[in-house]
């Protein structure tokens, strides 16, 4: 697991920095809420759960 994916590579996968910096937004509240709503305690940040998910392709853009 990366930390810190480079940004490049995360660009080239969505698009634009537009469009990765909404997705990501996107799912990582999807996350939060998801969690709070089952009463789950996450072990990491969800924002860095979603870059994880663009990172290993399991999170795109609908073209």
């Amino acid at each position: 697991m990366m930390l810190y994916p480079p940004v490049a590579e995360l660009v080239d996968k969505i698009g634009s920095r537009y469009q990765l910096v909404n997705l990501v937004a996107r799912r990582a509240r999807v996350i939060s809420a998801d969690a709070e709503e089952n009463g789950i305690s996450l072990d990491r940040k969800p924002v860095s759960s979603a870059i994880d998910e663009v990172y290993t392709g399991k999170l795109a853009i609908k073209k």
